[in-house]
């Protein structure tokens, strides 16, 4: 395998960690000023924020199942990972880059909470439209997808991709297929 461009893993490695300091950082806040306060009021009746520890997944389904929700987002990880470090190194794979560093951000982030607090924090309420509670992890993690979504209908075409199937081996091309 070639070896890779030391930059763009320091960057990543870099973006990485940046994110998920971010995300730990605005729900030890979270925890340490908003616990058993009332909701705070950001744009009154639109967008507050608002402290809740969820046990669950998404919309609080799947309640105290931390082991389970850690183990899908270490093969979260464990995949965007893959796919960054096989991504070639032209320019046209940047904005792939970025989305892998958001999803494993993501993951990371809610995964530290699951595990060292048993229970994810959400802090971010979007009053307007009763949307479920979330917090900065969630946010990497569903931006990071729907970026994902858009670059593979618009930007990428499927021989893009082809750096993820592994390499065939000389004398691979004489194998007969019964």
């Amino acid at each position: 395998m070639k070896r890779k461009n030391p930059a763009l893993l320091f960057c990543g490695i870099l973006w990485f960690a940046v994110l998920v300091g971010l995300d730990q950082l605005t729900k030890y806040l979270a925890v340490s000023r908003l616990a058993g306060e009332k909701g705070v009021p950001v744009i009154p009746g639109v967008f507050e924020l608002f402290y809740l520890e969820n046990r669950g997944a998404a919309f609080g389904m799947l309640t105290n199942r931390q082991w389970f929700f850690a183990a899908v987002a270490l093969v979260m990880v464990l995949a965007a990972v893959y796919v960054y470090l096989r991504l070639p190194e032209g320019r046209r794979y940047h904005f792939l880059r970025v989305i892998c560093v958001l999803i494993a951000a993501g993951a990371v982030g809610n995964m530290l909470d699951r595990l060292f607090r048993h229970y994810v924090v959400d802090f971010l309420y979007v009053s307007a439209i009763d949307f479920p509670v979330f917090n900065v992890a969630d946010c990497y993690v569903c931006v990071g997808t729907g970026l994902a979504l858009l670059a593979l209908f618009t930007v990428y075409r499927e021989e893009d991709f082809s750096f993820l199937l592994p390499r065939k081996k000389a004398g691979d091309e004489n194998v007969h297929k019964a």
